[in-house]
């Protein structure tokens, strides 16, 4: 061994036909090889130099074939990823010697392979260690043998595409020689270095990096001349350039803003797919810059039949589609067919309804196919042409109503599918224009839901849920009724793509319908529990939705002992043979949520095997999160992955049931929650990191305040420092719930709430004076503090000049209930504490008294004598003064209502 130390490392030869064996064994089909495999790799993990074999047989070896060799490569980058901080220094020196040293292998399959173990290795945090692997490279582009640079540039693509953001941080400023290069090999004769040049480019674009933004004139000015490129690589690079620079550096594309116009529209019907797509991005854009309308004005009567054009599934699509195949309800999924879900959780508004306040986009339905969920031209036409009518509203319809009524009516089924498809992508954008339209298209619509074509069928159901709006808005018997039956008979569809977008639209359509939908309910409910039986495990998932969203829009006009009796006995057939680790559970406790909180007493007899479970629910999660945190500390700490962390969306959602528990089942809940430990499972949920967690606690804790306030009392002076340190707007929605629940608190707690003012009264003022902040937090932390107002008028009044002002303007605009009858009386009490906080900003209190339509007499009392006293106060002409800056309506309606 002592020469071995002089010479270069060189294999054994038992060792080497061990590895060969065992890269061979590797590309076998066989299950049990793979496993035996995968067992002798650890094995030889445990050897120093095994790594060392590894890259010989990459680089050296090149008596065998190119896939055996790359697998070592890959078995190597492996390791990298797995262990590089283990390995011996002079493994490590090898490695990277004999990557630099054959990065122009002439296999184009390794030299990617070794790209690839090279970025692996940056990402490792290597660049910083291995100062010569740049300028390597750098010089590597400049030879002339081509191998030699496409590997080089090929090394560099995968690294700047990995590593942006580090080389753009390096001291050494990397970035500074190497775009200057990059742009040199813009006119290279290989369109595949030209194609490596361009990426590599690409990836400074977004983040503005100051070493391409000095040459950017340069590097636009590169693009131009190689916009016609044949090569697809090229021109797919050149078009994702553009779409970049729309967004960082429009200023610099304007001066050649219609021949890139010109260039783009006539990339977007590129032979080539991908090239198209990329192109069509470039419409979504540039849909977003203000310049937008006038930049494509004198094109958009062209732009808009490529659009359309791209709309029509390709022969591919309707392949991958199982376009030809009509029925297939009684073939089951595919469990990788299923997406997996995110749970929404519960987030509290006064008005009770469960939007979220942080606002979420809803599903535009581009992304409908689900074998096909890769984004694709279709798609992107359709997004494109969607966000361009809203842009332009009613300017285009001129181009689009040709085209509507060729396509709509053509015989061909995928020109007529494309038109259905064109019809809802406008619906938001051209809506008024469409109006004298529809009394014609709904009923053709709702005649193509019977199309013999399943695609056919499937589009037109998104589509007639983008006009569902204008539907309900219409006499019932003309619309509304045909378009339910029909989608309903769809909802039971052979197909189960058919299935999907009908159960989909008929939730659109409940939405928008709400009680409209009451007169039809035992129809609605015997197609969804017949749907129950004949679904396959995706679509059962969206069923659940229909029913819950079924529930949201009726409420309690679904307890009618028959509709309870057809609805429950499917769903807790479900919920019973359902496992507490299945992730179906999910949708349908979602679904349970709504349901019990509509059927209020009518959800009564299966209340407690429901409740028992989500009590359930959360302790197996804490325990386990327990067991998790505990465990990763005793863990030896090379397998920190040992014990996996709990998934606590089970803990969410069963929160969230309990939730529609309490608000539906009132004081029944009563004896439930005196024989459960829940209050002490809130006390540790509501301490909880992740902030949805914390979000779904605090909407229990307000539902439960409301419903059985003698369990929650005992706690409140654990859990009032909690809900206090939660008051915090980076987190809307969590700190939504915190000030909901605070609310509901006081008003139970009457002067008891004392001793916990000053903890909650600074920080929400805090809230309500920030500028941004979102209308629901605002109504919420308004009420609160005039709830807090309303039980402690002595604490909350000496700030009333503090907020009244945003207090004002943010209660005026919400309809008269309960929460805000108590946050005004809350007011006036602490006006008459100090009367002197509200004088600057009285015009803002006589606003916000107008606002009420209809307030109860002793609150109307209230008003009419401060308002008096003000006036008495300040004498008839100072009053006619103030009065006269008051808007007309608002001086009339304190007349007539009030007289003064």
């Amino acid at each position: 061994m002592g020469l071995q130390t002089k010479m270069a490392w060189q294999p054994e030869d038992n060792g080497l036909q061990q590895i060969l064996q065992l890269l061979k064994e590797s590309q076998s089909p066989d299950n049990a090889t793979q496993r035996n495999v995968q067992q002798k790799l650890e094995e030889l993990n445990k050897y120093p130099d095994f790594n060392n074999y590894l890259i010989f047989v990459l680089t050296k070896l090149k008596t065998e074939d190119d896939p055996t060799r790359s697998l070592s490569g890959l078995i190597l980058k492996n390791n990298v990823r797995a262990h590089f901080e283990k390995f011996p220094s002079e493994v490590t020196t090898f490695i990277k010697q004999e990557c630099l040293n054959n990065i122009g292998d002439p296999s184009p399959l390794i030299r990617a392979t070794i790209g690839i173990l090279v970025t692996t290795i940056v990402a490792k945090g290597e660049l910083r260690n291995w100062q010569e692997l740049l300028p390597s490279l750098c010089n590597s582009l400049d030879s002339d043998d081509y191998n030699v640079c496409e590997g080089a540039f090929g090394a560099l693509q995968k690294i700047c595409e990995d590593n942006a953001e580090d080389l753009d941080n390096d001291s050494t400023r990397p970035l500074n020689i190497l775009i200057p290069k990059f742009l040199q090999f813009f006119k290279h004769n290989s369109p595949k270095i030209r194609s490596h040049a361009i990426a590599c480019v690409n990836q400074f674009i977004i983040s503005r990096t100051q070493a391409l933004m000095v040459h950017i004139d340069s590097f636009i000015e590169n693009l131009f001349f190689l916009a016609a490129d044949e090569d697809t690589d090229v021109r797919k690079n050149v078009c994702r350039a553009l779409v970049m620079l729309v967004e960082v550096r429009m200023d610099r594309l304007i001066p050649q803003i219609n021949n890139i116009v010109e260039y783009m529209m006539c990339r977007t019907q590129d032979d080539d797919d991908s090239v198209a797509l990329e192109a069509c991005e470039f419409w979504l854009s540039l849909a977003e810059q203000p310049i937008c309308k006038e930049v494509l004005g004198t094109h958009i009567d062209r732009l808009i039949p490529v659009l359309v054009k791209g709309m029509k599934y390709s022969e591919i699509d309707i392949i991958l589609l199982k376009g030809d195949v009509e029925e297939d309800d009684m073939v089951p999924d595919k469990e990788s067919d299923i997406k997996p879900r995110f749970h929404k959780s519960k987030s509290h508004t006064q008005k009770h309804t469960d939007g979220d306040a942080d606002g979420e986009l809803s599903d535009d339905g581009y992304d409908d196919d689900d074998s096909l969920s890769d984004w694709n031209l279709r798609k992107c036409s359709a997004a494109a042409l969607d966000v361009l009518a809203n842009v332009f509203r009613d300017d285009i319809l001129p181009v689009l109503l040709p085209i509507l009524k060729e396509t709509l009516f053509h015989n061909s089924w995928e020109i007529k599918e494309s038109g259905i498809l064109v019809l809802g992508a406008i619906a938001e954008g051209c809506m008024t224009g469409m109006i004298p339209h529809l009394p014609e298209l709904i009923p053709y619509l709702i005649s193509c839901l019977g199309d013999k074509k399943a695609l056919v069928r499937s589009i037109t159901c998104w589509t007639l849920s983008r006009y569902a709006h204008w539907v309900v808005g219409q006499p019932h018997e003309q619309y509304l009724k045909p378009l339910m039956e029909e989608l309903l008979k769809r909802v039971l569809d052979a197909n189960k793509r058919v299935q999907e977008a009908a159960c989909s639209a008929f939730a659109t359509l409940e939405e928008e319908a709400c009680t409209e939908l009451v007169p039809y309910l035992g129809f609605i409910l015997e197609t969804l529990v017949f749907a129950f039986n004949k679904y396959q495990h995706k679509n059962l998932l969206i069923l659940y939705d229909a029913i819950g969203t079924l529930a949201d829009s009726v409420g309690h006009h679904l307890n009618k002992q028959e509709y309870v009796n057809m609805l429950m006995p499917p769903l807790i057939e479900k919920w019973n043979v359902l496992k507490d680790e299945d992730k179906d559970l999910f949708p349908l406790l979602e679904c349970l949520s709504s349901v019990a909180t509509a059927l209020q007493s009518g959800f009564l007899p299966y209340c407690e095997p429901v409740y028992r479970r989500c009590v359930s629910l959360v302790e197996q999660t804490l325990n386990q999160n327990f067991r998790h945190s505990y465990g990763v500390l005793q863990a030896n700490q090379t397998q920190p992955d040992s014990v996996d962390p709990p998934d606590k969306d089970f803990m969410i959602v069963a929160l969230d049931l309990l939730s529609g528990l309490a608000e539906g089942l009132e004081h029944h809940i009563d004896s439930l929650v005196a024989n459960s430990n829940i209050l002490k499972l809130l006390y540790q949920c509501m301490q909880d990191p992740m902030p949805e967690v914390r979000q779904s606690s605090f909407a229990l804790l307000g539902d439960l305040t409301k419903a059985c306030f003698q369990h929650v009392k005992p706690c409140i002076g654990e859990f009032m420092p909690i809900l206090a340190q939660n008051l915090n707007p980076e987190f809307i929605s969590v700190c939504n719930n915190a000030t909901w629940s605070i609310g509901e608190i006081s008003v139970k707690m009457g002067n008891e709430m004392q001793p916990y003012i000053t903890l909650v009264i600074g920080p929400l003022v805090d809230i309500i004076n920030r500028p941004n902040t979102p209308k629901t937090l605002l109504e919420n932390t308004a009420i609160t503090i005039g709830r807090l107002g309303l039980v402690c008028p002595p604490e909350v009044a000496p700030m009333l000049q503090q907020f009244i002002r945003q207090w004002c303007s943010s209660l005026r605009n919400i309809r008269d209930n309960e929460e805000k009858d108590s946050a005004f009386r809350g007011v006036c009490q602490m006006i008459n504490v100090n009367p002197g906080g509200v004088i600057q900003d009285f015009i803002f209190f006589c606003d916000a008294v107008a606002s009420w339509s209809q307030p109860k007499a002793d609150l109307k009392e209230m008003f009419y004598k401060i308002l008096h006293g003000f006036k008495n106060q300040v004498g008839e002409e100072n009053w006619t003064k103030f009065s006269d800056q008051f808007p007309q309506p608002l001086r009339e309606r304190l007349a007539v209502q009030y007289g003064v």
